[in-house]
């Protein structure tokens, strides 16, 4: 995948009414975009980047579902994260230093409306795929909704439309973790560093299973300390301390909390209805960060929409996990 930037010509007014100057979006593609290719364009979740085959290997790649060899490939790093896009890191042109904590909040709508300025600079008339799961199940059924006519077919793992109070719940809990460790709000890029660690082990228990955990992090012997799972816990929230920003995490949970299609449609139900790309939700039967039912009611009010399950022992997860598996789901409502 070929990393690229965009810069905005213009400045960029968010939904909250905040204004950017010089808005950056880091973006990777599988070449350049030529008029007639058959695009793909790929949405990521919370801590991911716009390199799709490096996180979602069992989807994108040669020989995979989505080849890069046979197909334009896009997948665009969103404004807020900290893998190259305008986000709290980036220089505030006013001030002469960073955003930090000062970065103005974006709504998943104000992302969409990045995604559409980037295709229109690509001179894409048509995407042929457009796929999210999780926060970019988000992103993709904001985009469907926003530019009806551009999408032929829109695939979502694990989302909703519009994001639950167990979720927000979940966010909240997370940016107190965050900002309990005294040194967030510093103008350094590691401040927040433990608080995110914490951050990350609350998403963990909401990620995974019961039963994953169970089968994965469970213990042999009788120890009465040191449990293999709190290693586990330990090691996840560090390894995202060591590539992610404690920023970023707090202002993208803020993102999510914002994700609500039906704000001033008429309703979310009215939104969802207004979705004229062909449609396939999948769920994942351990999931209960994003319930199936969620899935189910996205299929139940955008016309002609399929809806199947992943049986997978893997919770939220597993729209990563069951990569292999989504695929071939994929694969067969498209050869129906």
């Amino acid at each position: 995948m070929q990393k690229n930037t965009f810069r905005f010509s213009e400045s960029f007014e968010t939904e909250r009414g905040a204004v950017l100057e010089n808005l950056e979006l880091a973006y990777c593609t599988s070449g350049s975009y030529r008029a007639g290719m058959r695009v793909v364009w790929a949405c990521h979740a919370l801590t991911a980047s716009a390199d799709v085959c490096d996180w979602w290997p069992d989807l994108f790649g040669e020989g995979k579902t989505f080849d890069p060899k046979k197909e334009f490939i896009i997948c665009v790093n969103i404004p807020s994260s900290c893998y190259g896009s305008t986000g709290p890191l980036h220089l505030d042109e006013k001030t002469g230093t960073s955003y930090f904590k000062n970065f103005p909040q974006l709504t998943i709508r104000d992302v969409v409306r990045c995604f559409v300025a980037l295709r229109k600079n690509l001179g894409i008339e048509k995407i042929d795929v457009l796929i999210g799961g999780s926060m970019g199940g988000y992103q993709a059924l904001e985009w469907a909704v926003l530019e009806p006519n551009i999408c032929e077919r829109l695939i979502v793992v694990a989302t909703s439309a519009r994001e639950s109070a167990w979720g927000i719940a979940i966010h909240t809990a997370q940016r107190l973790a965050i900002e309990t460790d005294l040194t967030f709000g510093e103008n350094r890029a590691d401040a927040g560093a433990r608080g995110l660690k914490t951050a990350r082990a609350i998403g963990m228990l909401t990620y995974r299973s019961y039963e994953a955990f169970n089968q994965t992090q469970a213990d042999t012997d009788e120890r009465t300390d040191d449990f293999r799972v709190s290693g586990y816990i330990h090691y996840q929230g560090d390894k995202l301390v060591q590539r992610f920003n404690a920023y970023s995490y707090w202002f993208l949970t803020k993102m999510m909390d914002s994700h609500n299609l039906g704000r001033g449609r008429g309703g979310v139900e009215a939104a969802l209805q207004s979705i004229t790309a062909k449609t396939l939700c999948i769920g994942i039967t351990t999931d209960f960060l994003c319930p199936i039912a969620e899935q189910q009611f996205l299929a139940q009010h955008i016309r002609g929409a399929a809806f199947v399950e992943i049986n997978s022992p893997f919770g939220h997860d597993g729209f990563l996990v069951e990569g292999k598996l989504i695929g071939e789901k994929i694969v067969g409502w498209v050869g129906k």
